[in-house]
């Protein structure tokens, strides 16, 4: 099974008029990390980027003179995500500006059949919250040191991280060796434990000295010595 966690940044709220200025995203193949990544800081042409959101993400238009418009990188992350499903954190808003963009260029909208939106796991998972994604971070132990700023690809990994997390942990897929690790598309198998008595059991280690020594030692412990009833027993 494949699947991209992705995020993008944009000039503001409103995805009607404000446009994507960072699209990143990362791989994951049976739920691991492929080491496979999308990243590309996006041109608006000329809309403005709101002084809020530049509060947020960091990122000025200084930053995106010269990057390609999302025209440019459209056909890539095509590519990128074929065949796959598509993982963020409050989905509806990622998928809302990337709908408008693709609309903008004459693309069908995106399924949302292919979409899992990683917010509404986190709100049933941990319905007393707090579930933004700093808040699960801190909640699994994921390093987020890094985040002084949103960033569509770092954001990307640390959501990988805690999707990993909500649907189960790393115990979700088991691979003892990478010699017989599940081709793409191939099915993990489980493991059967199978726990059986011996055939004839093990002589024992004990010589007939130490026996006798035992026995010698217990008699003297009197009748009610705990070790008379097991010898009993």
């Amino acid at each position: 099974m494949r699947e991209i966690i992705f995020d993008t940044e944009t000039t503001g709220l409103d995805s009607r008029d404000d446009r994507v200025i960072e699209l990143g995203g990362v791989e994951l193949v049976n739920r691991f990390p492929t080491g496979k990544t999308f990243h590309h800081y996006i041109n608006p042409q000329g809309r403005a980027i709101h002084a809020e959101a530049q509060a947020v993400h960091g990122i000025g238009a200084a930053d995106l003179a010269g990057k390609p418009t999302f025209a440019e990188i459209a056909q890539e992350w095509l590519d990128f995500t074929d065949g796959a499903k598509l993982v963020a954190h409050n989905a509806t808003f990622d998928i809302g500006f990337l709908n408008v963009e693709f609309g903008r260029l004459g693309h069908p909208v995106i399924d949302s059949g292919l979409v899992v939106d990683t917010l509404a796991l986190a709100r049933r998972k941990h319905p007393m919250g707090p579930n933004s994604l700093d808040a699960l971070c801190r909640r699994y132990g994921i390093d987020n040191t890094r985040r002084t700023k949103h960033g569509a690809l770092l954001d990307s990994e640390l959501l990988a991280e805690v999707y990993i997390e909500l649907i189960g942990g790393k115990q979700a897929a088991l691979i003892l060796d990478s010699a017989t690790a599940p081709a793409q598309g191939e099915n993990v198998r489980q493991i059967e434990i199978v726990i059986s008595q011996r055939p004839a059991p093990l002589p024992p280690r004990l010589t007939e000295a130490e026996r006798d020594a035992h026995a010698g030692m217990v008699a003297t412990l009197g009748e009610k010595a705990l070790w008379l009833k097991v010898a009993a027993g």
